[in-house]
């Protein structure tokens, strides 16, 4: 058969594409084999809004309860949350009665959750949810409540149990890098032997860095997906000092991730307090770039319309959700604007502005087409959309043309290219 010179272009290019998504790792290391976090995980955390509230006589709509958690799963569900992705209801620190109970087993602070966490559980899932607890690899968790040292077999069997469906353990009070190094490992495998599908979000990178470097392809193998940062607060030198810690360190984390495993620069904290507009939509396409976990932490019951319309937003989400499973990664940095991009499914890429002024104006930025996607992602031409800090319709442009954009100081212009012979066959 004779192959007509427009057919061998186009199967040039569906090569040339090829090769740059294996160039660019998509080939990861192994991951931790519970089935679990084939994307990155979505849902709520209530850590950075509400922190270690234990006040519920005086405060009792944002102290640590079962309310507190009841109230989010009905949110969750009436108000879209659940049907966009976000399934994880996660409890962090302090739900923990200050001792165990006489068997040995970990109980709930019996004020706070007077039907215990397997009844949470039971309410969680007959909204179609899923629930998250926190537990600690050594003797204390960080605010000083019963750490698994010791107990991880028990602890595990105690989590199962109650029908929890992700565990998020974290690193404090352990007494030396063994114990913490195999706390983790022993813990992930305790979790798998209970039989139940747990997903495991770890924080031993974190906590080993300031000692050891870390090994990610044996973290990758324990954990579906852990913690390289100091936790987010609300605020922009929060969210910069993580952006910069990962384009910083891209080529140590970026290629590990991918379905099973990734990197979790923390919660989401868009529709709090401390973010302008433009960082809420620069958190959010970054998180989306980073393949990150999206876990939210904020006030649903309070939560503004646009903050609501970011975080659902479909063409963000299948961003971060996408099959392909690859992080993004920081292209280059000119003078005060960042350029990131990720490949995608269906030899995609998403393609992230950021500007870096935190005085001014917009400014505008020129991307020359051919230097994105090691070359090939428009090529020979592909359709362009903008999905933040709007959606529009960019159209049409060929492998040597220019994309000029307009970015607000602390902003971020997300863009999605469509490979134009993908979009005819769909």
């Amino acid at each position: 058969m004779k192959l007509r010179s427009g057919d061998q272009r186009q199967i040039c290019t569906l090569m040339l594409r090829f090769l740059a998504l294996v160039l660019s790792g998509i080939l990861g290391a192994r991951a931790l084999n519970n089935g679990l976090a084939k994307t990155p995980t979505m849902g709520w955390l209530h850590w950075e809004r509400f922190m270690c509230n234990l006040n519920c006589q005086e405060e009792p709509d944002s102290c640590i309860s079962e309310q507190l958690f009841m109230q989010m799963a009905e949110l969750m569900v009436s108000d879209g949350w659940k049907d966009v992705g976000y399934k994880y209801l996660c409890i962090d620190d302090c739900w923990m009665a200050p001792q165990r109970d006489s068997e040995d087993r970990l109980q709930a602070d019996p004020q706070r959750f007077p039907g215990g966490i397997r009844r949470l559980a039971n309410y969680v899932h007959s909204k179609g949810l899923k629930l998250g607890i926190y537990a600690d690899v050594g003797n204390k968790t960080c605010a000083g409540f019963p750490g698994s040292f010791g107990h991880y077999d028990l602890d595990a069997q105690t989590f199962a149990d109650w029908g929890v469906d992700l565990l998020k353990f974290d690193g404090c009070y352990c007494d030396s890098i063994k114990h913490l190094e195999n706390g983790y490992k022993y813990m992930s495998l305790a979790l798998n032997r209970t039989g139940r599908s747990i997903v495991y979000s770890c924080e031993w990178p974190f906590y080993l860095r300031p000692f050891h470097k870390p090994n990610y392809t044996a973290i990758r193998q324990y954990c579906n997906h852990w913690r390289n940062f100091a936790d987010v607060s609300d605020s922009w030198q929060s969210i910069k000092s993580i952006l910069d810690w990962t384009s910083s360190n891209q080529e140590k984390i970026v290629d590990v991730a991918g379905p099973g495993g990734w990197n979790d620069p923390d919660m989401l904290v868009i529709g709090n307090f401390g973010l302008s507009w433009d960082q809420q939509v620069t958190q959010m396409a970054l998180w989306a770039i980073m393949a990150a976990p999206l876990l939210m932490s904020n006030d649903l019951r309070q939560i503004s319309p646009e903050a609501k319309a970011l975080l659902q937003n479909k063409d963000v989400i299948a961003i971060n959700q996408d099959p392909l499973g690859k992080q993004g990664y920081r292209l280059r940095k000119e003078e005060n604007i960042e350029l990131w991009e990720r490949p995608l499914s269906n030899l995609a890429w998403a393609i992230a502005v950021r500007n870096l002024q935190e005085i001014g104006g917009p400014c505008f930025y020129t991307i020359a087409i051919v230097s994105l996607g090691h070359g090939v992602a428009c090529n020979p031409g592909c359709f362009i959309t903008q999905l933040l800090p709007m959606k529009r319709e960019l159209g049409f442009y060929e492998w040597t043309s220019s994309l000029k954009t307009k970015i607000n100081p602390t902003g971020t212009v997300l863009l999605r290219l469509e490979a134009a012979g993908m979009l005819q066959k769909n």
